[in-house]
């Protein structure tokens, strides 16, 4: 089944491992010598970090310190790395020497984006502690890769469109382009970006960290902590993705896998069984088929406007929109009822949800930093797999997210990069039941190498757990202790599934 729609959501939502939260916006108050407070050698001003929908700001300090582009060209051009610094509120005694650094999914997203979500997963540790969140090379503030025209003027895909390969090569082609004379793309890799991390928490004069690492951001920790293990304490990974994982290359087995789970939910309780007689993934595959042959044209409500729209839904659009909400179980509980509504050719609601999620992707990555990343570190190790020619989208999906890299400027992995993260340090691993795109199997795969990891899957759950439940005050626990064992999780038995709609005013008692 062709899959070219899927890409450019893939590339931020879908193929990126992402990090559930909220996109922001950075203002950083202008420094004086009146306000400037000092984290050891960097210099920091207040700021407020808000979101695009507004709410309240994020007060923060925020300042920024410099690292060379090229670690071996130290006089070369220079990155002014983005930080964020959210001093521990306890006002009762001086911060722990030990800060918690937060590392962000994606790969493509900036750690100061993410805030208010950080603030409140570790409301907990941030009472003694001090938060560190540095936008990774390439991302938010930290010198982005964002793809520009040769006049500057920022480069966008049609949410609304379907680039087929050709077009998403010459994109990136044009996006190289951009980038000449502002950057170097080879050298926004993970491994520079661990030394940055490490230069940073020199600069702030702590010797031992305490890590979060997202999606993505269980790839910086791994590294980082396999790298610098005297200077970290504890490792916190949500949504695991193994250091031997191809990002990208297994997006649509593990789909599959979670959309016949959600498949098993449903049929479990009497009146979504009765509702949606058939099987998800069958009804959703008959929907696709249908459109593939005949996509159809559709009047729908603007989801943000409510103004009459008229767009084409296609197969690559439903299957986009099936990989998106099954991230989140609030979303996926909407799933059924959007398939058998189109299946039953009422295609308006879930255009007007197609339309909605695509817009709302728009700038949440940095497409150029996760080429950087996905070119030099997964695209040279995947291997087309016969298995996912009978998914729900194909191997060409992954075809088309690798595609870039054939003229995109990339570096290098180290030598022993993919090698399993092995440590005797404290580790916490955290899996969402449901989740389409780092599944359970991923985080015990990466704990069998860790005598003193602990590996929690969170019941009904998708993709990234930690502000879930309890599960902060859980964080809280771990990071103090380091002691994963020693963790009561019976506070996440209480965590459920979230039963499916099945009609639009909800679920039926």
């Amino acid at each position: 089944m062709r899959t070219t729609r899927i890409l450019p959501i893939a590339a931020g939502v879908i193929a990126a491992i992402l990090l559930a939260g909220c996109n922001a916006d950075t203002a950083t108050a202008a420094a004086d010598t009146a306000s400037t407070r000092h984290f050891g050698d960097i210099g920091f001003a207040p700021c407020s970090l808000t979101g695009p929908a507004g709410g309240t700001p994020t007060e923060a300090q925020c300042g920024t310190f410099e690292v060379p582009e090229n670690p071996a060209a130290p006089d070369g051009r220079m990155i002014a790395l983005n930080i964020a610094w959210l001093p521990a509120n306890d006002g009762n005694s001086v911060a722990t020497a030990d800060p918690v650094f937060f590392l962000a999914g994606g790969p493509g997203q900036a750690a100061t984006e993410h805030a208010a979500t950080v603030e409140r997963t570790l409301e907990e540790v941030g009472k003694k502690r001090d938060i560190i969140l540095v936008d990774q090379r390439g991302t938010g503030q930290s010198n982005p890769l964002d793809c520009r025209d040769a006049s500057g003027a920022p480069m966008q895909l049609d949410p609304s469109d379907a680039p087929d390969i050709k077009q998403m090569v010459d994109f990136a082609r044009r996006c190289a382009q951009g980038l000449e004379g502002r950057a170097d793309p080879r050298f926004y890799t993970t491994t520079n970006a661990v030394r940055d991390l490490d230069a940073v928490r020199a600069a702030l004069g702590v010797e031992q960290l305490n890590l979060l690492g997202v999606s993505y951001g269980t790839r910086v920790a791994q590294q980082y902590a396999a790298t610098y293990p005297q200077h970290t304490r504890t490792v916190v990974l949500d949504g695991v993705a193994p250091n031997s994982l191809v990002v990208g290359g297994e997006f649509a087995r593990t789909l599959e896998d979670a959309l016949a789970l959600q498949s098993e939910q449903c049929h479990e309780l009497p009146a979504c069984r009765e509702r949606f007689p058939t099987d998800m993934r069958a009804q959703l595959r008959t929907v696709m088929t249908s459109l593939e042959a005949a996509p159809v044209e559709v009047d729908y409500r603007d989801s943000r406007t409510g103004e009459l729209r008229h767009d084409t839904v296609t197969a690559d659009a439903v299957g986009s929109l099936a990989f998106m909400f099954s991230y989140v179980p609030q979303t996926a509980a909407l799933l059924p009822l959007m398939i058998d509504e189109a299946a039953h050719g009422r295609y308006a609601p879930l255009m007007s949800l197609v339309q909605m999620s695509g817009e709302q992707m728009q700038g949440q990555m940095t497409r150029g930093m996760q080429w950087s990343v996905l070119c030099a570190e997964d695209a040279g190790r995947y291997e087309p797999g016969a298995e996912a020619a009978d998914t729900l989208i194909g191997g060409e999906m992954a075809e088309a997210f690798f595609a870039p890299c054939s003229v995109w400027p990339s570096g290098d992995a180290p030598q022993g990069f993919h090698q399993p993260f092995a440590s005797d340090l404290p580790v916490l691993l955290l899996s969402g039941e449901l989740d389409p795109v780092t599944p359970p199997r991923y985080g015990e795969q990466v704990v069998a190498n860790l005598p003193n990891g602990r590996h929690l899957v969170l019941q009904g759950q998708g993709h990234n757990v930690s502000a879930t439940g309890c599960m902060p005050k859980l964080l809280g626990q771990f990071i103090e202790d380091a002691d994963a064992d020693a963790l009561d999780t019976g506070c996440l038995d209480a965590l459920r599934y979230v039963p499916p709609f099945v009609h639009f005013n909800g679920w039926a008692p």
